[in-house]
């Protein structure tokens, strides 16, 4: 088998929500195995730039281009722009998300519609210009960035997880409208994941973190970096015939009940 399969030399990725976090980890592992990274953000343009550098000092060639994913007219002029610019997209990874921590009797209409807007009609608003190119030069990857929350509940999670619950499903509808023209539209599904956001109840004797441990059969949190395979084999020609999958990088908690090391 020839490790060409997972290279992506030539290939321009677009990854949304690259500035920081998880986005920023699956972006530097397309980098890294080729592809031109092409970085979106929306809270700055300083952000984005910080981000563009931290690429670059890795040897990765990058762009990035302030816009948000919910606005269609911005997504549409930004991805001509792009193409102008920095060539035809072939790589879409559609990671901005944002979560609302509030029980659902207590969130407003105004926070439910802010977690959905981003999280699932900005997958589709997204998508839709970005997949017109692909299906004109011949094919293409999109990669949906869904949840654990896209299979299970969790409390005072409700509008992000009936968001992501809805990406896995406009994932595999996406899979069945556009694998007739060579595009294949995937998803991966992260579990829980050491990043700084995360890092007030990673401390040693913190309930959450001795729960995540002891529930996950890898016995420990993920490392960003976990994602990068993922990311690469589902952008890169090893995947070709995969098409409405969701990949779960979770370390095994989908796979079981309980508390495996006391099994």
């Amino acid at each position: 088998m020839s490790t060409d399969l997972f290279r992506l030399d030539g290939k321009r990725a677009l990854v949304t929500g690259a500035t920081h976090g998880l986005g920023m980890a699956m972006a530097r592992g397309l980098g890294r195995a080729g592809a031109t990274l092409i970085v979106n953000g929306h809270s700055s343009q300083e952000r984005i730039d910080a981000a563009v550098e931290s690429y670059r000092a890795d040897g990765i060639e990058a762009s990035g281009y302030l816009f948000d994913v919910t606005d269609a007219e911005a997504v549409r002029q930004s991805v001509e722009r792009i193409e102008a610019e920095v060539g035809p997209i072939d790589v879409l990874v559609n990671n901005a998300a944002v979560i609302e921590r509030t029980p659902l009797l207590d969130m407003t209409v105004e926070a439910w519609k802010r977690v959905v807007e981003t999280d699932l009609t900005g997958v589709f608003v997204m998508s839709q210009p970005v997949v017109r190119g692909m299906i004109e030069r011949g094919g293409g990857k999109v990669i949906n960035i869904c949840s654990m929350m896209s299979e299970l509940g969790r409390d005072s999670v409700g509008a992000y997880a009936a968001a992501k619950g809805g990406l896995k499903m406009l994932t595999r509808s996406m899979a069945t409208e556009w694998g007739r023209h060579n595009v294949q539209v995937n998803g991966i599904g992260p579990g829980y994941f050491a990043t700084d956001q995360t890092a007030p109840i990673r401390e040693d004797g913190h309930p959450f973190n001795e729960w995540i441990i002891s529930r996950t059969p890898a016995g420990r949190w993920g490392d960003p970096s976990d994602l990068e395979g993922a990311a690469v084999f589902l952008a890169a020609p090893a995947s070709d015939f995969v098409n409405g999958h969701v990949l779960y990088v979770d370390g095994g908690i989908l796979a079981t009940i309980g508390r495996p090391q006391d099994a």
